[in-house]
This record gives structure tokens, C-alpha cells and sequence, in this order.
């Protein structure tokens, strides 16, 4: 299994898989054919359906300039590929130097069809749960942060720290932000606004709520506004672990260091739904999206709170179970509706699910390796409708209501 740095990209919203990755992918061609004087890209299934939404011509175009781009927005249906694919041409002139396809597969990675994928090596020996399980077990690991230590060595706390940073920095900017966001919805930004409200019951419950929710909503608006963010493990499912983590901090005042014990685990949840499913709601829907986010964060805070391993797993599994089936329909292509306010709902149903394993744990009856592997054949026996192409659901809705 790969390092948990891949799941942490830093970088600009508002996609990782529509924007990142064919960015990596512009830049990687690119790389190939200096000489080149012109490009040609054509973008298939969700990359040509949902791509001027997502910035993904945009970001094409910026990497390649000064260089003149034709993009062309691809109807065919490619049977065998993934639904994020694009083919890049160099020419010189009339002559053609040679071309490449490449599948964007979420997270901002990318992958050359029968290539490996142009990222990291392996850095974990254990593809699942259960083999980490037996693994700390074996060697009296009582924490996955300490398994990720073990493994990563001790750099990747400084990594960590620059990830929380930014993720601290993205709830920062996001709360003081006002205004519209872009791409013709006319969405409010409404992080600030939640933030300084002041609830007339005098509920924790209620307070809670609005602060973990304000959280998230500055994390997402800052996405869809193109602002930095972190994916966690997407873009689009940015703001789900920095809120509970950023919560988590204020009211138990954990120090920097301990949350990013925190983003340790959920790196490893992360990484092991990457490898065994998939984190792209193109090809699996939002499940794979937001459902990972919320693991992710239900682990993290279950590391927090000194639980043990089974019911860091118990969390994960618990908060991945109930978002089984979560289809993945923006409208208009955009990451802003329903996506911010599902990073708000994701962020609470990761505090219940880490509260419930707190009481439950030795009575389950499902492993996480189970409920991923339920999400992957969920997910791909979904309709293509429902897997960010903006053709099903609340898309195809407000499309008709317009």
C-alpha cells in the first residue's frame, strides 16, 4: 500500500480528479513533447460531461500555455477505461509527434493505461485492515499512528504538520470569506454567516453542530472558489476531517502534535480505500468521496480518544456502512451543490459513528474490509447517471426545473 502522503495532495480546488489530476496530466505530456508547438486533448465520460464545471479545461489550458490547446469534449463511450480518461496529441506544424492517454483516478492521481501509476512506490507491506491488525498485534502496536511512524519513518510528521497547516489555514480564510462563489449558481458563501450566529437555546448539542458545520463549510467554499485545500482524500470531500479535527482541538485543546497523530490514522483509512475501492465519485460515486472523508475523520477522532484498534475500525466501518449507495450528481458540474453541505452532514455522522464505537465496538458484526469492498461493488453497479456525469439525481432535476 502506497504512503499516506498520496492521500494529502495540497493544491487548488475545486476537483482533484477533474482539476489536479489533468493538471499532473498537462504537465506530465507536456514534459515529453517540448518541442511540440501546439496540443490537441480530448476528455471522455465525466471529464467531458462535468469538465467546464470542474475548471478541468481551465487548468489544461494554463499548463500548456503559451502554447495553442484544442479541447474537445468527447461524446464515445470507452467501455474498458476509467470514466476519468483523457488523450493529449503533440504536434509540430502538420506533423504529429506522438500522443498518450491517461486516467485520472481520483485524489489527483493519475495512471498511463497498463503502466504503473506515476506516483510513489509501496511503503506498507499490508493491503487491509485486518492484515495491520495482525501486524500491531503481533508487535504490540496499540496505535495506527505509531504503525505509520513504523512504517513512514519519523519525516512524515513534518508532512503532517504542513498538511494540518494548511488545513487550519483553509477553515481560516474560509470563515472570514463573503460573497458569491463562482460558475453561475449564484451560491452564497455561508461559512462566516453560520459561524457568528447565536442560537437562542442554549444547547450543546445545537453549538456543537454549528461549529463543526461552519468548519466544513469554509473548507468547501474555499474548494469551489478554487482556493487551496488539501484532499482529504478528495477535494470535493475536502472539508469533512479538517472540521472534526479543528473541533476536536478547540474543545479538548489537543495540541498540533496529537492532531496530527489524528491525520496519521485517517491517512491510513484513507490509503487502504484508495487501494481496495475507490475514492473517485466518478467511478463509484459520492460514497467513495465523502463516505471515505467520513471514515477517514471518524478514525482520527477515535485515535484522539485513546481508543484501540477495533474501535478505530468499528468507527471507519460504521461511518462508510451508512453512506453506502451516496450517488454523486453536481449540478451544473460544479462542486457546490449538494457537495458543501454534504462535507457539514459527513463532519456530524463522523462524531456519531466514533460515538457509537466508543459503546459498541465488541458487539459488531462487520469488518471494514468488508463494508470497503461493499462500497467498490456498490458503487461500480451504479448508474453511470449517478457517477459525476450531472445526468441523474438533483442535476438532471434542476436542470429540468431551469
Amino acid at each position: 500500500m502506497k504512503s499516506i502522503r498520496e492521500i494529502y495532495k495540497i493544491g487548488k480546488g475545486p476537483s482533484s480528479s477533474h482539476t489536479m489530476g489533468p493538471e499532473r496530466a498537462a504537465e506530465h505530456f507536456k514534459s515529453l513533447y517540448p518541442q511540440a508547438d501546439r496540443f490537441q486533448v480530448i476528455l471522455y465520460g465525466s471529464l467531458s460531461k462535468t469538465g467546464v464545471g470542474h475548471g478541468t479545461d481551465r487548468v489544461i489550458r494554463q499548463v500548456l500555455d503559451p502554447k495553442p490547446v484544442e479541447i474537445e469534449f468527447s461524446k464515445e463511450v470507452l467501455p474498458d477505461s476509467h470514466p476519468n480518461t483523457m488523450d493529449l496529441i503533440a504536434f509540430s506544424g502538420e506533423e504529429k509527434l506522438g500522443s498518450l492517454r491517461i486516467e485520472s483516478i481520483g485524489g489527483g492521481d493519475i495512471r498511463v493505461p497498463g503502466e504503473k501509476t506515476l506516483d510513489s512506490p509501496d511503503v506498507y507491506p499490508e493491503n487491509s485492515f485486518a492484515e495491520i491488525a495482525d501486524f500491531c498485534k503481533w508487535r504490540y502496536i496499540h496505535k495506527l499512528s505509531d504503525y505509520v511512524e513504523l512504517n513512514e519513518g519519523e519525516e512524515i510528521w513534518e508532512f503532517l504538520a504542513q498538511v494540518w497547516q494548511t488545513m487550519k489555514q483553509s477553515i481560516a480564510d474560509g470563515l472570514a470569506a463573503t460573497g458569491t462563489l463562482p460558475g453561475g449558481l449564484n451560491v452564497q458563501r455561508k461559512a462566516k454567516y453560520l459561524y457568528e450566529q447565536e442560537p437562542q437555546e442554549d444547547l450543546h448539542a445545537l453549538k456543537e453542530f454549528q461549529q463543526i458545520a461552519a468548519y466544513a463549510y469554509a473548507v468547501a467554499e474555499q474548494n469551489a472558489d478554487n482556493g487551496t485545500v488539501v484532499t482529504a482524500p478528495t477535494c470535493g470531500a475536502c472539508g469533512v476531517l479538517p472540521a472534526v479535527l479543528k473541533y476536536a482541538q478547540d474543545t479538548r485543546n489537543y495540541t498540533d502534535e496529537q492532531i496530527l497523530r489524528g491525520l496519521a490514522t485517517a491517512g491510513i483509512i484513507g490509503s487502504l480505500t484508495k487501494r481496495n475501492a475507490s475514492i473517485s465519485g466518478a467511478e463509484c460515486g459520492c460514497q467513495a468521496e465523502i463516505g471515505t472523508a467520513c471514515s477517514m475523520a471518524a478514525a482520527a477522532l477515535a485515535e484522539l480518544y485513546d481508543q484501540d484498534l477495533d474501535q478505530v475500525e468499528y468507527a471507519a466501518e460504521v461511518a462508510m456502512e451508512h453512506h453506502l449507495g451516496l450517488t454523486c450528481d453536481p449540478i451544473c458540474g460544479l462542486v457546490q451543490i449538494p457537495c458543501i453541505e454534504r462535507n457539514a452532514v459527513a463532519a456530524m455522522r463522523a462524531m456519531n459513528a466514533c460515538n457509537l464505537s466508543y459503546f459498541l465496538t465488541g458487539s459488531r458484526n462487520i469488518s471494514y474490509d468488508m463494508v470497503c469492498r461493499a462500497m467498490h461493488e456498490t458503487g461500480i453497479n451504479l448508474n453511470h447517471r449517478f457517477r459525476e456525469t450531472s445526468e441523474g439525481g438533483l442535476a438532471r432535476i434542476y436542470a429540468r426545473k431551469k
